[in-house]
């Protein structure tokens, strides 16, 4: 049976084995518990699994008292907002993000519209396990039981916001043809609303937010190879390809090549700094860009645990203008504390049209680093004697155990070794001027740790 993943802001598990109506109704029972009066925002992706997994969240939430305002399909970021403008206690977005069809979970809201943190994600799995024999959960009475409410319409609040960042008119006026591949995700909605509203011609793939994947729904450059031709064949000037509960962006341009998702995040900044100086958030694993770009508008580029919850915490002590991470999720504190691909998508089309640029031109004066990655298996518990041996080999190379390994050279490479938060296995990055130099070092870093079986 495959293990069920409890991180820091939800779970996720395979739909009946690891992830069952028990285990569902038993962590947001846990999670309620901890919320202060008010009602709960419930949403989920498209997943077919996502139907009765509400059916049973909904029904525990609404049998301990709560009442349950129900968005029914919408993006991850959407659900934030949503939180926020209804003044609910807090949200439950029901979602696997990229895994495989057979995957589902469950996603943790505070009231003020971000993922949960670790502390708040500490007390909520401690509680979950403690009910794994499930005592009797604190049930209203008859007279008691929460009502169920609907929405009419769930995303008209997060399309203004969005559109209260971008100048509409001149994106308008540029009549941008583009394609938008949500592969049937939660996305299609709200992401046709958009570009449309922002005057592009647009051509949606996966429209219907059904679940039936066209693509394995991860936005990887193998996973968008026929997407890259249709940006082609349609002579569009961009190619937006979200995963499945849209908070993630990947970018094709023009030409039908894999922009990626690590260039997502430097094309907001990029855009948005020049405009709206102020610190920068990101995680320890996003690419070495941000910090270029940061340096190059004179802020200052903060570094957080791996995380949305991380990079969200770590953006509101510092008062960031702008964050995000190196999956192609970019978060906006005016739009939302959520990674938000429709917010990418307007930033940049925004930033397409003031100068008159395409995409590739755009990518082209951006900071130029080759990142490569590698996951295996390997026991957690020899973790650290592994992060001692590494540093004690590169003593030249700068230490930090924010998250993981961090080792950064001076010659701008670096490379992280952390334990994955949402799959067995450890993660190793690396990042440098070349592929060559990115590959050599991580090759040397698996040799030393000792695995065999890096991916």
């Amino acid at each position: 049976m495959s293990p069920l993943i409890v991180s820091v802001s939800g779970l996720r598990g395979v739909v009946g084995e690891s992830l069952t109506p028990d285990v569902a109704m038993r962590y947001v029972g846990a999670f309620s518990e901890f919320l202060a009066p008010g009602p709960v925002v419930l949403g989920r992706d498209s997943r077919p699994t996502g139907c009765w997994l509400a059916d049973a969240v909904r029904a525990e939430l609404a049998a301990r008292g709560w009442t349950v305002i129900d968005a029914g399909i919408v993006p991850t970021p959407t659900l934030g907002v949503l939180v926020q403008t209804s003044g609910a206690a807090g949200g439950v977005q029901l979602t696997a993000s990229h895994n495989p069809p057979p995957y589902n979970g469950v996603k943790l809201f505070t009231p003020e519209g971000s993922v949960i943190d670790a502390e708040f994600g500490e007390e909520v799995r401690s509680r979950f396990h403690s009910t794994e024999e499930r005592d009797t959960p604190p049930y209203a009475t008859y007279d008691q039981i929460g009502a169920v409410q609907s929405l009419d319409d769930p995303l008209s609040d997060h399309l203004e916001r969005i559109l209260a960042r971008v100048d509409v008119d001149t994106i308008r006026g540029r009549r941008f043809r583009v394609l938008l591949d949500s592969n049937h995700g939660a996305g299609g909605p709200l992401g046709r609303r958009l570009l449309e509203t922002l005057g592009c011609q647009v051509t949606v793939l996966g429209e219907e937010p059904n679940g039936a994947f066209g693509h394995t729904p991860e936005p990887t450059a193998k996973n968008l190879s026929q997407v890259g031709r249709d940006v082609v064949a349609s002579q569009s000037a961009v190619g937006f390809c979200q995963d499945p509960d849209a908070d993630r962006l990947a970018l094709i341009d023009e030409q039908g090549r894999y922009i990626g998702e690590e260039y997502t995040l430097a094309l907001c900044l990029d855009h948005v700094l020049p405009k709206s100086p102020g610190p920068v958030v990101t995680n320890c694993s996003t690419s070495r860009m941000a910090q270029d770009l940061a340096a190059k508008y004179g802020t200052q580029c903060h570094l957080s645990a791996v995380g949305e919850a991380n990079v969200v915490r770590r953006m509101k002590q510092v008062g960031a203008t702008f964050g995000g991470e190196e999956n192609g999720g970019p978060i906006d504190p005016r739009v939302g504390y959520v990674r938000d691909s429709f917010v990418g998508m307007a930033i940049v089309l925004d930033a397409l049209a003031a100068e008159d640029l395409s995409l590739s031109e755009r990518v082209e004066r951006l900071p130029r680093y080759e990142i490569v990655k590698s996951k295996f298996t390997f026991p957690r518990e020899r973790l650290a004697e592994s992060f001692d041996m590494l540093e004690a080999a590169y003593p030249e190379a700068t230490a930090s155990r924010l998250d993981g390994l961090r080792l950064d050279w001076p010659d701008r490479r670096w490379a992280l070794l952390r334990a994955s938060n949402t799959e067995p296995r450890v993660r190793v990055i690396v990042e440098a001027t070349s592929r060559e130099a990115a590959e050599t070092l991580r090759r040397d870093i698996e040799k030393l740790v000792g695995t065999a079986d890096a991916v």
